[in-house]
């Protein structure tokens, strides 16, 4: 019975295997860069599951040329919106974290969590 549904709605199924590999890579892996990558893995699979809850099969894109007939023919076009207002906050977080990133490896020469941590601590030691 689980099979059937997962075969059926595969969308939902390859968001929650996105969504888990980013999960993972963000928690087992200490390279910054890494984590950064396991974070948009995340996020596509969020993207992915709204993507494909908000679609019905059978019906049109709502592009209306001669005024709307039947609103049940048309998708709802919100979750199409969301997945693209989440796509823009999404890039710009990935910039803001690339470019501490860039700082945070110009200060300690390394992108290892765990060396950063022991740096930071000996820099507060010494001042």
């Amino acid at each position: 019975m689980m099979i059937q549904h997962l075969l059926s709605n595969y969308e939902e199924a390859a968001a929650v295997i996105l969504f888990g590999i980013g999960f993972t890579t963000l928690l087992f892996h200490r390279n910054l860069i890494k984590k950064l990558i396991g974070m948009n893995i995340m996020d596509t699979g969020v993207f992915l599951l709204l993507a494909s809850m908000g679609y019905i099969r059978g019906r049109k894109a709502p592009i209306v040329e001669n005024g709307v007939t039947d609103p049940a023919a048309y998708i709802n076009p919100v979750p199409a919106g969301l997945v693209l207002t989440g796509i823009v906050v999404s890039v710009s977080v990935t910039a803001v974290m690339l470019a501490l990133t860039v700082r945070l490896y110009k200060r300690y020469h390394t992108l290892d969590l765990d060396e950063i941590y022991v740096l930071s601590k000996h820099e507060k030691e010494d001042r």
